[in-house]
């Protein structure tokens, strides 16, 4: 599979660099290591926990939107959403980094139409969202990473 080209809906997923590895990695290199997973883009997301009130880093697949980016709270299908996307909920103010650009943002869900014309470009990243889609009932969350200035953290 070319790395630079996203997995279809039938293609094995690459599993080598995940959770807390691929952070560390993203980080230590600037996203060097880590920007470009199974033909995808990611950025570290960093929320504030709802209970524990630490930070919380994860890698995640992203699609650019306007001035900011977009990222869905798919966790795969699974029938609960994902812990980070519980912690915006309590808490929008989010960090955020692509490769070596790191700053602040607001996350909110976008509503329909906003939601649909998102869902689908974030299909031509990851062509794999569709099959999340269908093994849950609930709807899947579109997240918009709206910037806050811009000033390097």
């Amino acid at each position: 599979m070319n790395q630079d080209t996203p997995p279809s809906a039938s293609s094995p997923i690459d599993t080598s660099l995940l959770g807390e590895a691929h952070v560390r990695a993203y980080r230590e290199s600037n996203g060097e290591q880590g920007y470009i997973w199974n033909g995808a883009p990611i950025l570290l997301l960093t929320t504030t926990g709802r209970q524990s009130g630490e930070p919380r880093t994860i890698p995640i697949i992203f699609s650019r939107y306007g001035d900011g980016y977009v990222i869905m709270a798919s966790r795969g299908g699974s029938p609960t959403h994902p812990k980070w996307y519980l912690n915006i909920l309590e808490d929008p103010h989010v960090q955020v980094q692509v490769k070596a650009d790191a700053y602040e943002a607001i996350a909110r869900t976008a509503q329909s139409p906003e939601r649909e014309n998102i869902w689908a470009e974030a299909l031509e990243v990851w062509p794999r969202y569709d099959e999340y889609q269908s093994r849950t009932t609930r709807q899947i969350p579109v997240v918009v990473l709206d910037p806050v200035g811009r000033a390097k953290l």
